[in-house]
């Protein structure tokens, strides 16, 4: 099996696909790193509104505060989330037929298992609903910055050579 190669003309973070797409790594990853901030901005939001507003104490005790004992590393796997879909959408945009749908399916199915998750869990119901919404929320997010962003960075192949359409030629004077 043989990998594409980036043509001379092409700058270093394009790469095309066999579908005939330059993808625009830079662009693609860098609006990846944005999402991550998005997500980890929802997960504190979140965390604030469930302690501060509605009195649910997830990720730690009532007697914690409102910030409870909620470390960055909840944030980080919120961040990681969304680097990681963007590698799956980089990985679709390069191997498949309809990228954007397949990432669509793939987002769907792993915001179903987050929201899912919780339920199994002994904790109160108040805060299984909690998590769950804010899961929710986070699947949504990521799944619709990383696809708007992919739109943006994807390059369609101008057609070369001596190619013409079918198209019935415009009558002069029209």
């Amino acid at each position: 099996m043989t990998t594409p190669m980036s043509r001379p003309e092409e700058p270093p973070s394009e790469r095309r696909s066999s579908s005939g797409r330059t993808v625009d790594a830079r662009q693609l990853w860098s609006g990846g790193a944005a999402t991550a901030v998005v997500a980890a901005l929802i997960a504190l939001v979140g965390i604030l509104v469930c302690r501060w507003l509605l009195g649910i104490p997830i990720l730690a005790p009532r007697q914690h505060g409102a910030w409870g004992d909620a470390s960055t590393a909840g944030y980080a796997i919120a961040a990681a989330a969304a680097l990681v879909a963007t590698a799956i959408m980089h990985l679709l945009l390069i191997a498949t037929p309809r990228p954007r749908m397949f990432f669509t399916w793939i987002i769907g199915l792993a915001t179903v298992i987050a929201v899912v998750y919780p339920f199994s869990t002994t904790a109160p119901l108040s805060q299984k609903v909690a998590t769950a919404v804010i899961n929710l929320v986070l699947g949504a997010a990521i799944g619709s910055l990383v696809n708007g962003t992919a739109a943006r960075a994807i390059r369609r192949r101008a057609i070369a050579g001596d190619y013409q359409p079918n198209y019935p030629s415009p009558a002069p004077g029209n």
